[in-house]
């Protein structure tokens, strides 16, 4: 089960007579590679540029023209240089000397305003004695305000925002080898803060360093001070306390009542006016678009959905005239607080909590274990151009059990011109406040900025090491370079550069928890993954590179369950080869795929239509090599015009004459037809791109062969729990502990909810899950396992 991959760590000094360097040849690649370079020519791949559908003048306007020439800078190296002083005592406080000269723009305690704002007094009117706007207003709902207020924020304290920037830049410091940032995405973002509107941050959520490690780059940046919309329940109360003063936010308890209640009315009107006064006062805003690390559920954030459409409904209402989106994300070579256990609930941190975490990761990680960070900023757009554009692209979408089950049960074989509907993110009191039609845009909205942050995300080394551990390759040292190339000429950057063996060093020791080190002859080394937990961190970090192979992965998997009925799964490559594969055939099997993966696993543009995507998956397979064009069989080949004759009505006409088009006497061209290459190299490629979605697709047939097992009925969790044991068990039988997820056996049952597969129906303690009528007997669940296994390379 364990198949091994070599890395040579030691090289031999090499001689002043022979000055030649070694060449690293990659299996069946042929690239000669000594370091490892993220660039390609001379300028890196730049990420992250906004939609051009939806904001086409964003796109020209808000890009910086000279961004490839600018380099990257260390956040956190912080010398005398930095400071205005010099000198043999300043350069032992050079922390503390930065941190006083940096800029804290003076914020106002504005609760007055807050106060005075329409809808605060129109609802505090309306519950004064004798109705609205009638007598005074009572000094206990003036004091129900200000709790509310005090909930939520607190003005920010400069002297305690640079002693926190002191001691938190010694502790990153500490902790982390470097925090890069990339000098042209920030030029952007100064250029969109001269523009004039208030900028609105918008997020990945890897690791709770985010929420204070992104305040403070931006503020070394000369940003400002952001304000940070934290979630109460990752905070115990004293840790709110300071944070409040430090300039997070945090939703009040209240705005999440029902609509009529007068609590939830009051405070959700108290929350848009701290919002609509924070966008007035053009202070930065930080939201989280993802849910925080740990936490099991949808990857999209209610609460950020909440704080999103609370920025939307005060552009919409003229309080601003727009606001600058800004699609941010943070990437770690490993996550500091990296255990990485969601079986267990999400416990408030408190303050000693904190601490003690503080002291216990740097024991742990210490110097031999620092990691690299690198923060992202993708360009930003505007959000009233966003609004207008983007309904014009809306078109009508269908249930998943409407768009699949018919097909899965073998009732059709055509898949429906229509997009699928999949939303798993719960709605909130302040969303729920909103239009339907605004729901939709603040979701639709989310989907797309959460595409752009993931685009604009470097591939660590740490992720690429564990793909190829994960998927068994032989050669470290060369499929480290390929792996590294292939990733940057598909537009992704790389977090990473220098010499490819100190790369693999520091990489394999960072990994040394969940690998195991052999060493053999001559200085080599046996790198083997260890089983169990081991795997399962490494499938969870080389999730982090699919998105760059997600379109190449997607059309791989189809190619896979085209072939499925025609030649045996574990037949030779050049008998596949052999197989003709219409266009039809892999669009149809492509949008297959398409519809049965999660929304949260592709991120798919809400603009961009299926169709296009297929169109795209199978460009990008011809691209790399993978598929070659055919003629069609039994037709004239297409280059052969020898005996082409000219009819009559192709002569020349008189000027001006359209009676007719040159093309009518023409047949309508069959679909086009593709091989699989012959190529020496595509056969290990086509299997590590099926890989790369093995996980999932092979955690949901356990799933569909886990419905005759599952004691139903039982509410979500349950059921969740019983299929992760039923996974965890597998696992050990089978050796597939990639699979053993809990946020993959949650996506199962919400897929299979979605397919109709489950339904959930009112129980006396909360909804709970049913096998649905149609997947009841034995031979529908075996039809839904064949239908997902055709897709799974094994």
């Amino acid at each position: 089960m364990n198949t091994m991959a070599e890395a040579r760590f030691q090289t031999q000094q090499r001689s002043s007579q022979d000055g030649r360097e070694t060449s690293l040849w990659s299996s069946g690649f042929g690239m000669k590679l000594e370091a490892v370079t993220p660039f390609l020519g001379k300028y890196r791949p730049f990420v992250g540029r906004c939609c051009q559908t939806c904001t086409p003048k964003s796109w020209e306007s808000l890009f910086h023209r000279s961004i490839m020439d600018l380099g990257f800078c260390n956040v956190i190296l912080v010398k005398e240089d930095n400071t205005r002083f010099r000198g043999w005592l300043v350069r032992r406080l050079c922390y503390f000397l930065w941190s006083l000269e940096q800029h804290i723009p003076p914020c106002q305690d504005a609760s007055q305003k807050i106060m005075e704002s329409t809808g605060v007094w129109n609802v505090i009117s309306g519950r004064a004695p004798g109705g609205a706007g009638e007598g005074p207003v009572p000094s206990h709902v003036k004091k129900e305000v200000q709790r509310i207020l005090g909930h939520i924020q607190a003005p920010p304290r400069p002297f305690l925002l640079r002693l926190f920037s002191w001691a938190l830049l010694r502790f990153l410091n500490c902790l982390f080898l470097n925090v890069q940032l990339y000098r042209g995405q920030m030029k952007m973002v100064h250029k969109a803060a001269q523009a004039g509107s208030p900028l609105v941050f918008l997020s990945t959520h890897k690791s709770v360093l985010d929420g204070i490690l992104l305040p403070f780059v931006l503020l070394s940046q000369g940003v400002g001070v952001l304000r940070v919309a934290w979630d109460p329940r990752t905070c115990s109360p004293t840790l709110r306390a300071l944070l409040k003063k430090l300039g997070g936010l945090f939703l009040p308890p209240e705005a999440n009542l029902s609509l009529d209640t007068p609590e939830g009315v009051l405070a959700r009107a108290v929350v848009h006016a701290t919002v609509e006064q924070l966008l007035a006062s053009r202070q930065p805003l930080l939201i989280f678009l993802e849910e925080p690390p740990g936490v099991r559920g949808p990857r999209l954030s209610a609460l950020g959905l909440s704080w999103l459409g609370l920025v939307v409904q005060a552009v919409q209402a003229g309080i601003i005239p727009d606001a600058l989106l800004v699609p941010v994300a943070v990437t770690y070579d490993l996550v500091p607080e990296a255990s990485h256990d969601a079986c267990h609930a999400l416990a408030p941190l408190g303050l000693w909590t904190g601490l003690l975490a503080v002291l216990r990761s740097l024991r742990r990680w210490g110097c031999s274990r620092r990691v690299c960070v690198r923060v992202h900023l993708a360009q930003p757009f505007s959000l009233q151009e966003y609004t207008i554009n983007a309904r014009s692209c809306w078109g009508s979408r269908q249930t998943l059990e409407q768009l699949l089950q018919p097909i899965v049960l073998g009732q059709c074989t055509a898949v429906p011109d229509t997009e699928k509907e999949q939303e798993w993110t719960p709605v909130t009191g302040p969303l729920l406040a909103l239009r339907q039609e605004d729901q939709l845009l603040v979701r639709r909205l989310s989907w797309h900025v959460l595409n752009a942050s993931v685009a604009s995300s470097a591939v660590m080394s740490t992720a690429i090491m564990a793909t190829l551990l994960l998927f068994r390759h032989q050669k470290l040292l060369g499929e480290f370079s390929w792996l590294t190339e292939e990733t940057l000429l598909r537009g992704f950057d790389v977090g990473f550069s220098g010499q490819l063996r100190c790369l693999l060093q520091h990489t394999l020791s960072l990994l040394r928890p969940h690998v195991a080190l052999l060493r053999i002859q001559q200085g080599d080394l046996l790198v083997v993954p260890r089983p169990g937990p081991g795997l399962m961190s490494l499938a969870r970090l080389s999730a982090e590179l699919l998105p760059a192979f997600l379109s190449e992965a997607v059309g791989a998997c189809a190619v896979r369950g085209l072939l499925a009925g025609r030649v045996p799964p574990e037949g030779p490559w050049e008998l596949q080869g052999i197989e003709l594969l219409s266009q039809k055939e892999l669009y149809c099997q492509i949008l297959l795929l398409l519809h049965l993966l999660p929304q949260d696993l592709l991120l798919l543009q809400p603009c961009q239509s299926s169709y296009c995507y297929c169109q795209e998956v199978l460009d990008r397979l011809i691209q790399c090599g993978l598929l070659v064009a055919e003629e069609t069989p039994g037709s004239q080949p297409a280059c052969d015009t020898g005996r082409q004759r000219l009819s009559a009505k192709l002569l020349w006409k008189l000027s001006g004459d359209f009676t007719d088009s040159d093309s009518d006497d023409f047949e309508e061209a069959e679909g086009r037809y593709f091989r699989l290459s012959q190529q020496s190299r595509c056969p290990d490629f086509f299997l590590f791109l099926c890989r790369l979605l093995s996980p999932v697709l092979k955690a949901f047939a356990q799933a569909a062969a886990f419905l005759h097992r599952g004691q139903l009925p039982d509410t979500e969790s349950g059921y969740a729990e019983q299929l992760f044991q039923f996974l965890q068990a597998t696992a050990q039988e089978e050796g597939l502990f990639e699979c053993a997820d809990p946020n993959l056996a949650i996506s199962a049952i919400w897929t299979f909810r979605d397919l109709g597969v489950l339904q959930q129906m009112p129980g006396p303690t909360g909804p709970v899950l049913h096998l649905s009528q149609a997947f009841a007997s034995w031979e529908s669940q075996e039809k839904l396992g064949q239908f997902i296994r055709q897709f799974i390379c094994s």
